[in-house]
């Protein structure tokens, strides 16, 4: 069961316990949110929902990092008026070893591949 919002402002997010393998495959299954996590986690650090220009309306954006929060890959957080995301590698690395690690390593090869970044 997902923790529960304590105000408009708290975003909810699957206790490590909940996390699913096929939750985390499902979200990272899209092109768009495996970009998301890849930058995120190339980065090491939080980063706001408008630093990502992606092809797609604002309510569409917003439904990516939602799956993403979700399904226990990234965890989101207000800071001022910024809602930031970040990878959340030790509930990943933790649950799933190499998982993660795998699954970039596997999208930079194939954007290299097929000439993307």
């Amino acid at each position: 069961m997902t923790s529960p919002a304590v105000s408009s402002r708290d975003l909810p997010h699957p206790a490590r316990e909940e996390i699913r393998l096929e939750g985390v495959l499902h979200a990272l299954s899209d092109p768009l949110r495996l970009h998301i996590v890849r930058e995120l986690a190339t980065v090491g650090d939080e980063l706001s929902c408008s630093h990502f220009d992606l092809p797609v309306t604002k309510s569409t954006t917003t439904h990516h990092f939602r799956v993403l929060r979700e399904s226990g890959v990234i965890r989101q957080i207000y800071r001022g008026t910024a809602k930031m995301n970040g990878v959340r590698r030790d509930d990943l690395d933790d649950l799933f070893p190499g998982l993660l690690d795998a699954l970039l390593d596997a999208a930079a090869r194939q954007a290299v591949r097929l000439g993307g970044a």
